[in-house]
């Protein structure tokens, strides 16, 4: 039987800021149930304002070990003034910049599930350079274009331990969507390929992989990584 969350827990989600559709967070929170088990943290890039991290934080409470989040919070490419994702709401009125950071800590408050949670505010590239401990889950789920895609992809992936998982959200194959799903697309298709990363599940737009046991994978790997060939 799959995994679901409480209702009230499904409520809380459904209620937050933010763009996961339901049958995706139940995926999620499937998945993270699953990576839960091998007792080590789960992380998440790309908080916004916590949507996701209800998901993750009430699995990571049930398995007693802590979800992660990391975000600059000044939003991403698609978010800012002048975009279709753009939300006044997250607006700082006195810097006049993006700050979904307040939003967020009230999003796991009413939710009731701050103590389950660390919040890793920066660039996801300056976090993942000094991290150092293993993880069972990473749900990449930041920047939009190749640059940070390819960069949180390569800062992260290589700390999934052997048996977690990595999720990679907006995965959309068809060329007409290139600013919303196209680069991680490419980055989905890059882990398959590195033979070190395979498919468990999609659901919509994302895509659920394992990492595998050393010397199990075929792939080559097309990244620069750091030395473990994803």
């Amino acid at each position: 039987m799959t995994p679901a969350p409480q209702p009230e827990t499904l409520a809380a989600f459904e209620a937050a800021k933010g763009f996961m559709p339901t049958d995706e967070g139940l995926a999620l929170y499937a998945a993270a149930v699953d990576a839960g088990r091998l007792g080590l943290p789960l992380l998440e890039v790309g908080t916004y304002c916590g949507r996701s991290t209800i998901l993750l934080a009430d699995a990571a409470r049930a398995a007693g070990v802590t979800a992660l989040t990391v975000d600059h919070h000044r939003g991403s490419e698609e978010q800012q003034p002048g975009w279709d994702y753009h939300d006044p709401e997250t607006v700082d009125p006195e810097l006049g910049l993006m700050d979904t950071l307040p939003t967020f800590r009230r999003t796991l408050h009413r939710a009731g599930l701050e103590e389950h949670v660390v919040a890793l505010v920066g660039r996801s590239p300056q976090i993942a350079t000094i991290w150092g401990t293993p993880l069972a889950l990473v749900f990449i789920d930041g920047g939009h274009t190749d640059e940070h895609a390819s960069a949180d992809y390569d800062g992260w992936a290589p700390h999934v331990t052997e048996g977690g998982l990595l999720l990679i959200h907006d995965v959309f194959p068809d060329p007409v969507d290139e600013f919303t799903g196209q680069a991680p697309y490419r980055v989905y298709l890059r882990a398959l390929k590195s033979g070190a990363f395979t498919e468990v599940s999609a659901t919509g737009s994302l895509r659920v992989l394992r990492r595998m046991e050393a010397g199990t994978g075929t792939g080559t790997g097309t990244g620069t990584g750091t030395g473990t060939g994803i």
